[in-house]
């Protein structure tokens, strides 16, 4: 990668973490600064009291520079402790801030790019290497503090050298300026010897990483996952699968010997990399100590070249070090980037949802028609939907139903425009649903997916989707529901945690629990058109049947869309629509398609009747 591009790279990760983390690099670039600085206020004021000490013994100056010296220290030490405290802060919620980067990007990609399986690895990548390794913003906020050092301390080291070659001893050696250009060539040299062996110490790390990748994804699961109280101990108890777990964390252990190579490897570069720093530093001692001896200037600025140069050696190390750290972390932020950068493509149109939700008598006022609607999923030649042509019953309670793989949820997906139609179009009010705002028409529907998720937070941020809420709402729409008697047993009462994941005394809810809370939030959006997918499949028999019941009280006026494998709940539904191998076969109402006995409704219905008589 060209430098040039690194130094963009590197720019657009300091504008995240500003977005980010905001207030963490420029807290530690002024803690960093003071660091830098400290070694050579010390050595600047040392070789002033030494020479002092040497000289005139002036008790009035030689207090003097203690007394600043001390007030330097002191007054470093207070703004660096204040950084500190703000780093720290910072840092403790590193990880949840980079966390959010991967949430927000994933809350704005379309929804095909979500399941798309090839987009998720390269996130899954990211992830890795940032989490599991700290590449990248990691690397990039860990590394400030060593280039901010970097900066400031040449610049001090360059201050408080310049005077060793101006300095004039009468001896036309010592006083040549060719030392100065030894002294930089040595520098060159250490810097390219320093870079070789750092750049040879990354590429051993790399190699070494690769194989840790495997290890990291394997002991997350045998160690910490497999036993998870809430996911699979049960299982495992059961069937004795921990048997399994200590063959795969024995081969860990294996993995953790053949790591020893690497180690030897990367301990014999830092060798060589302190030993040449030992030589460059012998080498300044030598040329200060010749060149005072040569009578150049006093004992105390001896302290003071000394103490300068080998910082100076110090820092191009560092430097070095710096540079090819770069050259690793921006290569992963060149992936992160690849990642946030990835478009959305789904087309998004700006035509308002006019005040269509209902008319002045009450009635519905729109409608939504499927005209040749065909779909398949990214990646695959087969059609899930294949020439869909219906219109919605409008503020009716209508069944869709059909086998496994019928097409009724993918139908969905594309009434809200988690997909687009491969072919064909969805028209609300005639118009193509792609050309209103996308969020605008999305008030118009409420969703029960079968796969539904609640959150940690409270029961009444669960059901109003906000921190805000209608206290009187909730609870109504927690009655229609049936759970107004659960409710009323919280001590919190609508403030009560779900799950323990933030509060400890948070409440776990069964899955027919939860699903009456799914329902309740669908009816609390308030919006003319409700999907229920499978909204009963975790309730028991008895609930079942009180959902049933209030059905029609639930979605009062509304359009409902009721997707079910249960067919006994189709009874109730003014509609049904007969989904089979992506097509619609058949429409009408129970009573009407139970009479067809060649058609695929009389099948399903028969198929789980007979276990009812």
């Amino acid at each position: 990668m060209k430098f040039r591009k690194r130094i963009e790279i590197t720019k657009r990760g300091y504008e995240l973490l500003g977005t980010y983390t905001p207030g963490l690099i420029k807290a530690k670039t002024i803690s960093a600064t003071l660091e830098a600085l400290s070694p050579f206020a010390t050595v600047w004021f040392s070789a002033r009291i030494i020479n002092e000490l040497m000289n005139g013994r002036r008790q009035n100056v030689i207090i003097l520079y203690v007394v600043l010296v001390i007030g330097i220290h002191l007054m470093f030490s207070m703004i660096k402790n204040v950084m500190d405290k703000i780093v720290n802060d910072k840092e403790s919620g590193m990880w949840n801030y980079f966390n959010k980067i991967f949430s927000d990007k994933q809350m704005s990609m379309d929804y095909v790019d979500l399941e798309n399986p090839d987009i998720q690895k390269q996130r899954q990548k990211a992830e890795e290497n940032l989490f599991m390794f700290g590449n990248g913003l990691g690397q990039l906020i860990w590394d400030t503090e060593s280039l901010v050092k970097v900066i400031v301390g040449i610049i001090a080291s360059v201050s408080l050298t310049a005077s060793l070659f101006l300095s004039k001893s009468g001896n036309a050696i010592m006083d040549s300026n060719l030392w100065m250009l030894a002294i930089l060539v040595v520098m060159i040299l250490f810097g390219m010897v320093y870079h070789f062996l750092t750049q040879k110490e990354n590429t051993v790390f790399e190699q070494w990483t690769k194989g840790t990748v495997w290890f990291n994804r394997a002991f997350m699961f045998y160690g910490h996952e497999l036993y998870d109280s809430t996911k699979r101990a049960k299982d495992v108890r059961i069937y004795g699968q921990e048997k399994i777990a200590d063959r795969e964390m024995q081969k860990m252990e294996e993995h953790n010997e053949s790591d020893n190579a690497f180690l030897a490897k990367m301990s014999s570069c830092q060798g060589l990399l302190y030993f040449s720093k030992g030589i460059c530093n012998a080498l300044c001692y030598i040329f200060v100590v010749a060149k005072a001896s040569s009578g150049a200037f006093d004992v105390g600025s001896i302290v003071q070249y000394v103490g300068a140069l080998t910082e100076l050696v110090g820092y191009v190390g560092l430097l070095t070090w710096i540079f090819s750290e770069n050259k690793i972390y921006t290569k992963h932020l060149e992936k992160l980037f690849a990642y946030l950068d990835i478009p959305n493509n789904k087309y998004q149109g700006k035509l308002p949802v006019e005040k269509i939700f209902f008319c002045n008598n009450g009635e519905n006022d729109y409608d939504i028609e499927f005209r040749n609607v065909s779909f398949k999923y990214p990646g695959s030649d087969t059609y899930v939907l294949k020439n869909i042509n219906t219109k919605l019953s409008i503020g009716k309670k209508q069944a869709f139903v059909g086998t496994n793989g019928a097409g009724k949820t993918t139908f969905v997906k594309l009434l809200c425009r988690l997909y687009d139609p491969t072919e064909g179009e969805i028209l609300l009010n005639g118009i193509d649903i792609r050309k209103y705002d996308y969020e605008e028409y999305m008030k118009l529907f409420s969703f029960v997916f079968q796969d539904f998720k609640l959150f940690a937070f409270t029961l009444a941020q669960n059901i109003a989707a906000d921190v805000n809420y209608d206290k009187e709402k909730l609870e109504e729409c927690m009655k229609k529901v049936s759970f107004y008697e659960r409710y009323l047993s919280m001590e919190d009462g609508p403030d009560t945690y779900l799950y323990k994941d933030i509060s400890e005394n948070g409440v776990e809810i069964s899955g027919g629990e939860a699903q009456k809370i799914a329902l309740a939030r669908a009816l609390y959006k308030g919006t003319p058109m409700i999907v229920l997918d499978e909204p009963t499949a975790a309730l028991d028999p008895i609930a079942e049947a009180q959902v049933y019941e209030d059905f029609s009280n639930m979605v009062n006026n509304k359009t409902a869309i009721y997707i079910s494998h249960r067919l006994s709940s189709c009874q109730f539904c003014d509609e049904i629509t007969v989904f089979d191998q992506g097509r619609i076969v058949q429409k009408g109402t129970h009573a009407e398609l139970v009479k067809e006995a060649n058609g695929q409704y009389y099948a399903l219905w028969n198929a789980q009747a007979q276990y009812y008589i």
